[in-house]
């Protein structure tokens, strides 16, 4: 344990902020998580407004991840990926839904 006392500062400051951004990490998750199920939702039952929801959702989704990147918790780079992966999986059973359709 530290004894100096801005050792002992730090340290109370990297917790709070290890605390902080664990939360918008899960926050991130949880997020991306529902938007996956929205999705899923879609493809079971391609109807306009089960993809209007999806939309929505990926919104919600890439508004998390941008603060998350601004604020420091993910790095740019993993925030492209992560918002990527999203509008992929969505893309994917847009083109998917519009086959079965047609």
């Amino acid at each position: 344990m530290a004894n100096i006392k801005s050792a002992l500062k730090r340290i109370q400051v990297a917790e709070r902020n290890r605390l902080q951004n664990r939360s918008y990490k899960s926050a991130v998750k949880t997020l991306s998580k529902n938007y996956l199920a929205a999705v899923a939702a879609y493809q079971a039952e391609p109807t306009p407004a089960n993809l209007e929801v999806a939309q929505d959702k990926l919104a919600v989704a890439y508004s998390k991840i941008d603060k998350a990147v601004k604020r420091g918790v993910l790095h740019p780079n993993t925030g492209a990926r992560k918002k990527s992966r999203l509008a992929h999986a969505l893309k994917a059973k847009t083109v998917q839904a519009a086959e079965t359709v047609a």
